[in-house]
């Protein structure tokens, strides 16, 4: 068993499922008129790991899809995730 491998993708599950409900939370927050969650925090979440998470909740609640930072920065982050993934899993087995 390659333990090593199943760490990062657990974490990687842990993070984009955080991520999401931490985008529908301020998507919540933002219909309430209530404090909201920091751009920085929503960005910094999907950049630690959770961009698919992040990327997916923008889809599904339509949250932040007007604002350029995250239509480019998340699909990157997307990218560069995926990258890594794909060369964990290449370099671990």
């Amino acid at each position: 068993m390659n333990y090593p491998l199943i760490f990062i993708a657990l974490y990687f599950i842990i993070m984009n499922i955080f991520t999401f409900i931490l985008y529908f939370a301020d998507k919540r927050k933002a219909i309430n008129h209530r404090w909201r969650i920091p751009e920085a925090t929503l960005l910094a979440a999907a950049f630690a790991g959770g961009s698919f998470g992040a990327f997916s909740a923008m889809k599904v609640f339509r949250h932040k899809t007007k604002h350029l930072k995250f239509t480019l920065t998340v699909p990157l982050m997307m990218i560069l995730h995926a990258v890594l993934l794909i060369f964990a899993a290449v370099k671990l087995t």
